[in-house]
């Protein structure tokens, strides 16, 4: 006999009622005005006359669409989208520079807390936020197969988005050409699933790790490969990283590779040997970061993440904070080191050191905050938690931020490529954004009805593609955190997907087998 669960009493009813009307009482505004002077961040030179503003009507849209009449830009089309700073004052000196949120307004992030008085003048100093906007993804371009077993990794090359490599449980690896549709490449050679691929920073290589316990180097246009495999792991490859272009030696690349074996190993792609072997987990690595400035970052399912001199081999720093399993690592950076001496006008520099230098220009631009290195890191875990670290700050052994919200295991994280924003995946089936300078919630991106696998940002920050379990993409606006365009056409799961950082396409495969390439 089924039991019925009984009718609310009274007090409950009225209860229910009260919290209802609280949360729909909404803010109240004063009516009061601020006075706002725009200045342009990269030279401090003031942009028409301050200007008065209700505080009703200080939001970052709003601020957006005043900046631009201010500069003669009126046609919504043509209007340029700005990102806002202020900067933090305490007993008369400037602290730190702090970027308004896109959802934000001059209220509720300035007045109401004290760091701004409406009867002072607020200076605003302004950027764009892309030299160059990305459009939401709308249609797939095409569908291809070749695969015979899922995909489980897939990767844009970083110099153009017509090369998207593919890793599958067909212990194949393929190079896809993105403009005709067409398999390109077949990367024939592990004995196992091909369970992860990455692109070399400069685009000449593809290195895979396999369940058979190998790791191969391919050359990325003709798919041949580069000697033999790279043989010491003891038990399959979990994730792989490339040695960031500027901090190679020269003819020498090397590449990280982390195991369920609990080690990660330096490879040395010329000569195929490992020059270091990182042991000290006690579990399974499940992933590898390789940062501009030397360290390696790794995570492992014994709870802990560990960092490490590059150079040495040396442990510097345990973080174990997690109460789980810690899936995922990303890095501030992680944009601007995938892509290397690659940008978004396409003009690839001539000489070696040329390159490098431009790689080190970016990565530097990408690292600094208020004149120092601050490459963060952010980690997922199966405690359903992400915690923000500063490595590079006073405590790099304790969270600077605990970011919940989260119901189930968080399986993967990924900063935007301004560095500003961290979007988290989960199987509560959400992906939420968070504020990468304080690790505060910002909003949920709700549409999935399974777990949600993977998530990347385009190239501006602007936009970003979720895969799931429930055989969809959807492509979110950063912004307004809805959905900009829902990508149906998996017959299946979709376990991998990638935007390319020219911002063009967005390649997925998953389950059914097939590459699916999407464009506006």
């Amino acid at each position: 006999m089924t039991t019925v669960i009984p009718p609310p009493s009274k007090r409950q009813k009225r209860e229910a009622v009260e919290r209802a009307s609280k949360l729909e009482e909404p803010e109240e505004i004063p009516t009061s005005s601020i006075r706002v002077q725009f200045v342009h961040r990269a030279n401090n030179q003031p942009t028409g006359p301050s200007v008065s503003i209700p505080l009703t009507q200080a939001t970052v849209k709003n601020l957006e669409i005043l900046l631009n009449s201010l500069q003669g830009v009126n046609d919504a089309p043509d209007r340029i989208p700005y990102r806002f700073f202020h900067e933090r004052r305490k007993g008369g000196a400037d602290e730190e520079e702090e970027a308004l949120a896109d959802n934000a307004d001059i209220w509720t992030s300035l007045v109401k807390s004290g760091i701004v008085g409406t009867e002072e003048e607020l200076v605003l100093s302004y950027s764009p936020q892309a030299v160059f906007r990305v459009k939401p993804v709308s249609r797939c371009a095409n569908s291809i197969s070749g695969h015979g077993e899922p995909i489980l990794a897939a990767q844009f090359s970083p110099a153009t988005s017509s090369r998207l490599a593919t890793g599958s449980g067909d212990n194949t690896a393929r190079i896809w050409d993105c403009e005709t549709g067409t398999p390109l490449h077949t990367l024939q050679g592990h004995t196992s699933w091909v369970l992860c691929v990455a692109y070399s920073p400069d685009g000449t290589m593809i290195v895979t790790g396999s369940n058979d316990r190998t790791v191969r180097v391919w050359e990325a246009v003709t798919g041949k490969p580069l000697g033999g495999p790279m043989k010491g792991h003891t038990a399959w490859i979990r994730s792989l990283c490339w040695e960031p272009y500027h901090l190679q030696e020269q003819g020498r690349p090397r590449v990280a590779s982390s195991s369920k074996d609990a080690t990660v190993r330096i490879w040395d792609v010329i000569s195929k040997h490992a020059d270091i072997v990182l042991s000290g987990h006690k579990a399974s690595v499940s992933c590898v970061r390789w940062g501009g400035t030397g360290w390696i970052y790794t995570s492992s399912q014994d709870k802990t993440i560990k960092i490490w001199e590059a150079a040495t081999g040396r442990c510097l720093h345990t973080l174990s904070a997690h109460a789980h399993w810690v899936n995922h690592l990303a890095l501030s950076t992680d944009f601007a080191l995938r892509t290397g001496f690659f940008d978004h006008t396409g003009k690839i520099p001539q000489g070696l050191e040329e390159k490098i230098a431009k790689a080190k220009d970016r990565f530097k631009k990408a690292a600094t905050v208020n004149n120092k290195v601050a490459e963060r890191l952010v980690s997922a875990s199966d405690d359903n938690v992400l915690l923000l670290w500063d490595p590079f700050g006073a405590t790099p052994t304790k969270p600077i931020a605990k970011l919940l919200g989260h119901q189930k295991q968080v399986n993967h994280v990924t900063f935007s490529p301004d560095g500003l924003y961290i979007a988290s995946a989960s199987f509560d089936n959400s992906v939420k954004l968070w504020n990468s300078k304080d690790g505060k919630f910002i909003l949920t991106f709700r549409g999935h009805v399974a777990p949600v696998y993977q998530c990347c940002f385009s190239a501006d920050s602007r936009l970003l593609v979720s895969s799931s379990k429930d055989t969809t993409l959807k492509c979110w606006d950063v912004r307004t955190g809805k959905i900009a365009t829902d990508l149906p056409g998996h017959e299946d799961e979709v376990y991998a997907v990638d935007w390319s950082p020219d911002g063009n396409r967005v390649g997925s495969g998953g389950r059914d087998k097939a590459v699916r390439l999407w464009r506006h």
